[in-house]
């Protein structure tokens, strides 16, 4: 019943477990706002408590019932089902541990099996191998975006002085990942003509910037959705479409597999 979903015990099981989970992020949010606290602080200290009981006698239950019991231990939802609990008991040690209970949401991610949603992970899956192909690109580039951060914090460092605001070049450095990320809170801000030249310039910038790693996954992301990274030649790097080629088409080379 508690690993099965297919019986009629099994899966009210598991919706009783998901409207739980939700009770149990409710009173996390309401048990936040100051003025619900104060009112009703002891009642949801008392049913905060009786959740993470019945939670661990849960996850206890999983242990003993498990084909595997090691296996699900470090599982993702063994871990996540560890991790449920945990800040509960942790808060009688470190108070600010008690937020961390919100990590329990990730508990419904058991409703896509529930439902039996399963093509909404194979889409996941073609997410995540889009992200996994982008990786170097966007590591590359934020490498970039990093070089040019501190370029022009330094050099706003240099033109505004302490007079102005920018203390320090890690200041300056604050003020151009704020401007370049178009954020642009305003704390910080050049008075100088040559600073406010620089800053117009970094924003035009920080326009192309933003655009780029959305090209990068969108792209991959497409490739993956059509089955997956493009296959190159490792002689002449020409891009095959055929996935099924043996040789490259351009210089003869025998293609891996």
């Amino acid at each position: 019943m508690i690993f099965g979903h297919e019986t009629f015990a099994g899966r009210l099981f598991d919706v009783l477990l998901l409207i739980l989970i939700l009770f149990s992020l409710l009173i996390v949010l309401l048990e936040s706002v100051r003025p619900l606290r104060d009112a009703y602080g002891l009642y949801f200290q008392i049913a905060e408590w009786t959740v993470t009981a019945l939670f661990t006698i849960e996850y206890g239950a999983r242990l003993v019932s498990a084909w595997n019991p090691r296996k699900y231990v470090w599982s993702f939802y063994g871990i996540v089902d560890l991790l449920s609990i945990a800040p509960i008991y942790l808060s009688l040690l470190f108070v600010e541990a008690h937020s961390f209970t919100l990590v329990r949401s990730l508990r419904l991610l058991r409703i896509f099996r529930i439902l039996k949603l399963s093509e909404y992970l194979g889409e996941a899956a073609v997410l995540g191998v889009a992200i996994r192909e982008s990786a170097r690109k966007i590591t590359v580039f934020l490498s970039v975006v990093l070089a040019i951060v501190t370029v022009v914090g330094a050099l706003m460092y240099q033109i505004e002085g302490e007079a102005n605001g920018f203390t320090s070049i890690p200041a300056a450095m604050y003020w151009a990942i704020v401007t370049v990320t178009t954020v642009g809170y305003g704390d910080i801000s050049p008075k100088t003509v040559m600073g406010r030249i620089l800053a117009c310039v970094l924003m035009i910038v920080g326009y192309g910037i933003i655009a780029v790693p959305t090209g990068i996954v969108t792209f991959e992301l497409a490739r993956a959705s059509t089955g997956g990274p493009v296959r190159r030649c490792p002689a002449c790097s020409l891009e095959l479409q055929d996935r099924e080629a043996i040789f490259c088409k351009r210089c003869g080379t025998r293609l891996e597999r």
